[in-house]
Order: C-alpha cells, then sequence, then structure tokens
C-alpha cells in the first residue's frame, strides 16, 4: 500500500492515510508529502475523493465505514494498482504461488540496466530502488500480481509471467482446481499480441498454456520443451550461482548469480525470457543478473556471529521451504536450524502433511506459534500438532512459543560454522534479531 501512495505522490495525487505502526515506510511518505495518522477514526474521512483499503482490514473499520455514509467511492488496493497500471502502454505483471518478488525484481534490474526507466511496485524492499517502488517513464509498469481473492483480475498485463500454480490460501480456494480456474480467468485477459512467459517445468501452467491463444515464451530447467533454459549449473558455498543459459537448446552464454537455489535459477529463467521479448540484450541482461543480490526478506543474510550465519525468509509455503532450506544446504554449512512460524491457521490446517514432509534438509526445525494475520483461531490446528506430524518422519522438531526462548536455545546448542535460518510471512525475524542482538552485533536492516 505504501508504494501505490508514492506513486500517486508522484503523479500529483494529494495522499492521506491511517496506520497505528509508525514505520519507516510511513515516514518516508510524511517526508514525501503524505499526511500520515497514527490511529484509525472515523474522524480521518472527511472530503477525500477515494478511500482505498487492503485486504487486512475488516470492513467493520470506523473510516471505511464513515466513507460509505458519506458515499466516497472505496476500493481496494488490487483495483488502485489495476488503475495505475493502465496508465502505462506496457503492463508486466509477475504471478505464480512462489517466487513473484524475486522475480519482479530481477526483470526490473535488468530493464532498468537496459535504458527501459521502468516504473515498479514489488512486495519487498529491493535496495537497487530504495524501497518498494520506482517511478519510471509512462511507458513500462512491472509489478506482482497476486490471485489471492482474486487480485489479478483487476490487472490487463501485456505480458504475464506465470512461474507456478500451486494450491494456497486455503481461505478462499477450495482446491488446487480453484486456485487453476483462477490463473486461466486472469490469462484470459492478455490481448492476442500480448504474451504469456510461462515455466513449463509446472505440470499446472503447462495446462493453462495448453488453453491459451496469445504468444508464448517458455521456460524451464526440466522440460524438454523449454525455449529457454540452463545446464551445467553449480552453487558455491559463497552463495552464488552459475549456470549456461540455453535458447532452443544452444548456448547462449554464461549466467552468474550472487543468490542461490534451483528456484532463483528458474526465475532468472523467467526475467531473461521476459525481458528478451522487451527488447533488452543479452549483455544487459548477463550485467544485471551479476549485479542482483536479493531482496529483503528472501535468503538475506542478517548477520553472522560466532560463524553461525543467520538468515531470513519469508517462505511459508511447503514448496518454498523445500526451496529455502536447499539454498542453506548449497552453504555447506555444518548443520542447519530451522526456525519456521507457520503462517494462518487455514494454511497450517490445509497443508499439515505437506509441510511436515518440507523440512528434510533441515537437522532441527523449531516451530513456534502460529501467527493468525487475517483469521481467528478456532482451536482446531495447533504448531504442536505439526512437530507432531514432523517427527513421525524422525525426531528433529520442537515447540517452543516464546522468541526470547527460541533465541536462547540457539545460543546454547548452535556450533560455529552452522546456519540459522528463520522462516515465515508474520514477525518471526525477530528471533533473528534477538539471537544477534544478544551478542552485540545487530541485524542488518
Amino acid at each position: 500500500m505504501s508504494g501505490l501512495a508514492e506513486i500517486l505522490i508522484s503523479l500529483g495525487y494529494k495522499v492521506s492515510g491511517s496506520d497505528v505502526k509508525t514505520s519507516n515506510k510511513t515516514l518516508k511518505l510524511e517526508k514525501m508529502g503524505a499526511k500520515i495518522i497514527p490511529y484509525h477514526s472515523e474522524e480521518n474521512i472527511d472530503n477525500q475523493d477515494l478511500v482505498v483499503y487492503t485486504a487486512a482490514i475488516n470492513h467493520n473499520n470506523p473510516e471505511l465505514q464513515k466513507a460509505r455514509k458519506l458515499n466516497i467511492p472505496t476500493i481496494d488496493r488490487a483495483t488502485l494498482l489495476g488503475m495505475i497500471m493502465k496508465k502505462y502502454n506496457y503492463r508486466i505483471t509477475v504471478s505464480g504461488t512462489h517466487g513473484k518478488t524475486t522475480t519482479t525484481s530481477m526483470i526490473s534490474t535488468i530493464m532498468m540496466e537496459s535504458g527501459l526507466d521502468p516504473t515498479v511496485h514489488i512486495g519487498a524492499e529491493l535496495e537497487s530502488i530504495g524501497g518498494t517502488t520506482r517511478l519510471g517513464s509512462n511507458n513500462y509498469m512491472v509489478a506482482e500480481a497476486c490471485e489471492y481473492q482474486g487480485s489479478f483480475l483487476k490487472f490487463h498485463p501485456n505480458m504475464a509471467v506465470i512461474l507456478n500454480i500451486e494450491y494456497d490460501h486455503a481461505d478462499y480456494f477450495k482446491n488446487i482446481e480453484h486456485v487453476k480456474e483462477y490463473f486461466l480467468k486472469f490469462s484470459n485477459r492478455i490481448p492476442q499480441d500480448g504474451y504469456i512467459v510461462a515455466c513449463v517445468d509446472d505440470p499446472n501452467v503447462s495446462w493453462l498454456l495448453d488453453k491459451l491463444s496469445c504468444n508464448k515464451i517458455t521456460f524451464g530447467i526440466k522440460s524438454e520443451n523449454a525455449l529457454w533454459s540452463a545446464t551445467n549449473i553449480k552453487f558455491d558455498s559463497d552463495g552464488t550461482t552459475t549456470y549456461t543459459l540455453l535458447k532452443n537448446k544452444k548456448e547462449i552464454t554464461g549466467i552468474k548469480l550472487q543468490v542461490t537455489g534451483m528456484h532463483n535459477v528458474s526465475n532468472s529463467l523467467g526475467a531473461i525470457a521476459a525481458c528478451n521479448a522487451l527488447g533488452c540484450s543479452i549483455a544487459s541482461i548477463k550485467s544485471a543478473l551479476l549485479k542482483f543480490t536479493g531482496v529483503h526478506q528472501r535468503f538475506e543474510l542478517k548477520g553472522v556471529i560466532n560463524n553461525i550465519r543467520v538468515f531470513d525468509d519469508y517462505a511459508h509455503h511447503p514448496s518454498e521451504i523445500k526451496a529455502t532450506l536447499k539454498s542453506a544446504k548449497n552453504c555447506n554449512p555444518s548443520k542447519i536450524w530451522c526456525v519456521f512460524q507457520p503462517h494462518t491457521y487455514s494454511r497450517a490446517k490445509y497443508l499439515l502433511d505437506e509441510f511436515a514432509t518440507s523440512f528434510s534438509d533441515a537437522d532441527v526445525v523449531i516451530i513456534s506459534d502460529i501467527y493468525a494475520a487475517r483469521e481467528l483461531d478456532t482451536g482446531e490446528i495447533h504448531s504442536s500438532m505439526l512437530v507432531k506430524k514432523i517427527n513421525s518422519y524422525g525426531e528433529k522438531a520442537i515447540y517452543i512459543s516464546d522468541f526470547t526462548e527460541i533465541a536462547k536455545y540457539l545460543h546454547e546448542n548452535a556450533s560455529p560454522g552452522d546456519i540459522v535460518v528463520t522462516m515465515g510471512a508474520g514477525n518471526i525475524s525477530k528471533v533473528g534479531e534477538i539471537f544477534l542482538q544478544s551478542e552485540g552485533i545487530k541485524a542488518v536492516s
């Protein structure tokens, strides 16, 4: 939401907003000219032309109710983003259950390196643009497009990158078929002369491609049918990755990434496929990817203490956990300590079996309480149930509720050469901060 506010301010709109917590984002908006109020109240609504809300806002919110009482138009965040994107000639979106933020960031980095001056809106902070948003020319806009609650149906992309399709958001989608139905609706919004850039390693994405008539560009590591692919993939213990880029099975060039993991090789192939179609040269693509150092909270190194590296990652889905732990393993640690905070009760309940088998690359798994987010605890699921399920495959998971106690446990048990990875979409990163700060080492912000 803060990124959209930045774009609107830059476009000349008068922006105000309310947030119960002061943060670097709200302070930045105030410096840009926004009026930020540190509480929610109907008094904050008077003569606004439009009120925008997020999915996290309850419909009983006093500001939302006051706006509707005054007949002030109210729209959700996705609708606003779709309206903003319509101002741009080339609209590039990145969708998928995982990898959206990293791939969008890679595409943005390549486009900037190529001089295309894109407007960018991503879901996490990217150092090269100083936050989550960059205002460029009116020609190109790149943004993530999330499937939750059908948000991406508010967009009209010329080019849609689709990375993968898996079951998630159990509080909204009934099953995988329901998810696929929404991705098909979204993909049908691409015009005939537009492009879908798709990972054909994913069977659900391949299913989708067969039903579309727009231009198709494919990429993948495993599929024999991918236009863009990679071979000679090597992961170094310093966290870098190298591979040979192929197009139509012909060697094009060597690529070096400053990020690790097979998922990031795939993400980079998606970025390469999209940007080459936009006219970016292979030389610019190669140079930009070499400069790309990752995104906030995506296997982000937060600090090192006693030769124990502490990483933080946004992983909150079984597939993401597997990918992140493989990234940790690529760094050749003595032992991997995974601190996981399940995100939402519905996801923990419906994907319990999948979660239980996703920690195979961790040596020890510490599970904290479930982060409720937008949901209420019905008592049907608890973190201890996940611990029990994990331990049915081997005794290595424990439940610790308190963050300080988790940090204490790590201090008492982790050794030099180990890696600690905090994982989740809630506030579990605080564990890493406590672990580092208690030894006088401040975490990277």
